[in-house]
């Protein structure tokens, strides 16, 4: 991975990232990325403190394995997990996180190490009584000897002799600075010289009070050496508690420091998609300052670019494959969030020339053997640059297009930087081929670092030589011989990308004014659909209207027959005939399977015959209406909430399950519910006594064992945590 991250000029960022780790490890983290996603994207809303520095404690869990005795300071590196762990169980997390870390139980017996320990890591006083009053002896010490050494100082017999009235800390030992002669006064030892050649000198009655001290030190190491091995004993019962908790604060402080970097910077996390359609947007280079962002599609199977030399061609490849890397591994980066970035199981990079001293081995040749490396491979990426390396440009030229063309075949993505025009000319008409050109400023006669995908580009190898300090006359010699024949091609090639790049630009300016008219069309249409509505009830409103006086017109008639009021009844009834009720709209051609519009109703046109339609409204009425009646409708109904099965979570964390005293149907049916219970935990390791006895129960585990679909392996627990009478199962 090294190797890959250096030739993508990834390690200063990565080590950048790194950094933030409270424990050096691997960028990888294993498991599903999206699932991590997921659970980082919850912990981005809480303001948390980041983990302290806390040691690697494989050897530890390894050195307690074997029934050994762990230091303090390596105690105090497992409660600072357990302390941290019980930090962010104060915070109100939901959904994924909350699962996760009510998942982590701290057994009653660990829980207690917090209160042994200060924010230091020293023993606090209560924790034992012997080391309380050994500390408390210690500091009666050190004062007795510091009083004795500012008696000395201050004795009237030894000053003569004294250089200055301080208390020096020499080799660890506190003494005092004297001349020559001061044996006359005071017994002492020598323990230093001073440059200016006075003695160091430490008096005989403190060496007295030192030895003390020093007999007091090592009854206080006797005494942490027993808290030790109680802890250590401990420990070896929980083992299988902290491997779990120390896998899971590795897990937790990959969160952490992908979290912290992508704040810094406001940087964003892009995941690996399975699709095909990859485009990267607005890229940023981590090893460019100041980089000018990039944009590139490369959905298809080959890249191939070309164009003018030192034009960021090489700083493209790298630019995709880093942004492959990065999205790979969750690590945050400079990229626009609409950017959509393929997943891959290898990423490759050919870049060097593979030529040197020791390899014996031609440029040619080397990249042959890197090249023939690839038909092994399957779903990768590979970047390679200038593909030409080291060969005639022509033969290269055919022998390429058939290798590429290969590889596409065995699902490779391939991107290339070349000045080989006759090859970019070969996989030109390939429809898995994309041609990218690096553009050149003319005027100013600087690359533009931009780029334009759909076209080969002009190397510009004269104006580059102008450009960095060849002599005008040797270019335009230069230029005489390379021939005008070529020349003129180079121009056409030229003008060819000029004559691209305006017309996408046209095409883009039209797909915006298109895109902003489509906009206006569609307002229109809801416009004209919320009149239809409007009209419609109105009129539904008026025909209402007309009926209850029509209604009122029959009972007057009635009551009064008249032979002219039924005449005018009967206009009545003629003209209130002629009102229509129906939407004003376009009549479109309708399909089955569009969404349509009846009157109030919305839904799905299920059939049609003649003049007559079916539909099936978003309620799930079938209804047989007039097809004359029916207009479009691109609302799409809100889908209901499918149905879902939730596994709650088991209550307790535990690891262990008794099965002691049990017969065989009820200790059978409490290890299938301890082992399900496991399973839905996530944990990878758990510890079933069964004990010895007649050998009954212990088989009948064993054979329950043996069939279970989840058990990975099992195996006698150590003989410190029950050995035959105990089974270590892994799930």
């Amino acid at each position: 991975m090294q190797d890959i991250i250096k030739k993508l000029d990834l390690t200063e960022y990565l080590e950048t990232f790194q950094e933030l780790f409270s424990r050096k490890k691997s960028i990888v983290i294993e498991g599903d990325i999206h699932l991590h996603y997921k659970l980082i994207e919850e912990l981005s809303k809480f303001d948390f403190n980041a983990p302290k520095e806390v040691a690697n404690l494989d050897n530890c869990l390894i050195h307690i394995q074997k029934q050994g005795i762990l230091k303090l300071y390596d105690i105090y590196e497992f409660t600072k997990i357990i302390r941290y762990f019980l930090y962010l169980k104060r915070f109100n997390f939901e959904g994924k996180l909350k699962e996760w870390i009510d998942k982590i139980v701290v057994p009653n017996d660990i829980l207690e190490l917090d209160n042994y320990f200060d924010s230091k890591g020293n023993l606090k006083q209560g924790i034992d009584e012997d080391f309380d009053n050994i500390q408390d002896a210690i500091y009666k010490n050190k004062e007795l000897i510091r009083q004795n050494l500012y008696k000395l100082i201050n004795s009237s017999k030894l000053k003569p002799y004294l250089v200055d009235t301080q208390v020096h800390l020499i080799n660890d030992q506190e003494a005092i600075l004297a001349r020559g002669g001061f044996n006359h006064v005071v017994k002492a030892t020598v323990i230093h010289r001073s440059n200016s050649g006075f003695f160091y000198i430490v008096p005989h009655t403190i060496s007295e009070l030192k030895q003390k001290r020093s007999d007091l030190i090592n009854k206080q190491e006797e005494v942490i050496l027993k808290l030790c091995k109680q802890i250590s004993s401990m420990f070896e019962k929980n083992l299988l508690f902290l491997k779990f908790i120390n896998k899971e604060f590795d897990r937790f402080d990959h969160y952490q420091a992908r979290l912290f970097f992508a704040k810094s910077q406001d940087k964003n996390f892009l995941l690996p998609s399975k699709k095909n359609n990859c485009k990267l947007i607005d890229f940023k280079h981590p090893a460019l300052s100041g980089a000018k962002p990039i944009t590139v599609d490369f959905s298809k199977s080959v890249i191939m670019i070309t164009g003018v030399n030192a034009g960021g061609k090489t700083m493209m490849l790298k630019s995709i494959l880093s942004s492959v890397f990065m999205s790979k591994y969750l690590i945050p980066y400079h990229a626009d969030k609409s950017s959509q970035i393929g997943s891959f199981k290898n990423i490759l990079a050919v870049l060097d020339d593979p030529q040197s001293v020791k390899n014996d081995i031609s440029t040619f040749a080397g990249r042959m053997v890197e090249f023939s490396s690839l038909f092994t491979q399957r779903n990768a990426i590979v970047g390679v640059d200038e593909i030409e390396l080291g060969t005639d440009s022509d033969e290269a030229a055919s022998l390429f297009k058939v290798i590429i063309e290969e590889l596409i075949k065995k699902d490779i993505k391939i991107i290339i930087t070349t000045h080989h025009k006759r090859l970019a000319a070969l996989l030109a008409s390939n429809d898995d081929v994309e041609l990218i050109a690096a553009l050149y400023d003319e005027e100013n006669r600087i690359p533009t670092y931009e780029f334009l995908q759909g076209t080969i580009g002009k190397s510009y190898a004269f104006e580059t030589a102008s450009r960095y300090g060849i002599p005008h006359n040797i270019v335009k010699l230069a230029k005489k011989v390379y021939g005008e024949d070529k020349d003129k091609l180079n121009e056409l090639i030229e003008r060819s990308s000029e004559l691209e790049r305006e017309y996408k630009q046209k095409i883009q300016k039209l797909d915006e004014e298109l895109e902003k008219t489509n906009r206006l069309q569609k307002g229109l249409k809801e416009q004209r659909e919320n009149l239809d509505q409007l009209i419609y009830s109105e009129k539904s409103k008026l025909q209402r209207e007309y009926k209850d006086a029509r209604d009122e017109a029959k009972k007057a008639i009635k009551a009064k027959i008249y032979q002219e009021g039924h005449r005018h009844l009967n206009t009545a009834h003629s003209k209130a005939s002629s009102i229509k009720t129906q939407s004003v709209k376009e009549y479109e051609e309708l399909k089955v399977g569009d969404r349509v519009k009846y009157r109030t109703s919305k839904g799905v046109l299920v059939s049609i015959k003649g003049k007559q339609a079916f539909i099936e409204n978003d309620s799930g009425m079938k209804m047989k209406v007039p097809l004359s009646e029916l207009s479009r409708s691109g609302n799409i109904p809100k889908i209901k909430p499918k149905t879902t099965v939730t596994i709650s979570k088991p209550e307790t964390g535990s690891v262990t399950l008794d099965l002691h005293g049990q017969r065989v149907e009820e200790a059978l049916e409490n290890l299938d519910k301890f082992l399900s219970d496991a399973l839905i935990a996530g944990f990878d390791e758990i510890l079933v006594y069964h004990g010895i006895g007649t050998g009954k129960l212990a088989a009948a585990v064993k054979k329950y064992l043996d069939k279970h679909p989840k058990i990975k392996s099992y195996e006698d627990a150590h003989p410190s945590s029950g050995g035959f009478g105990a089974k270590v199962i892994k799930l």
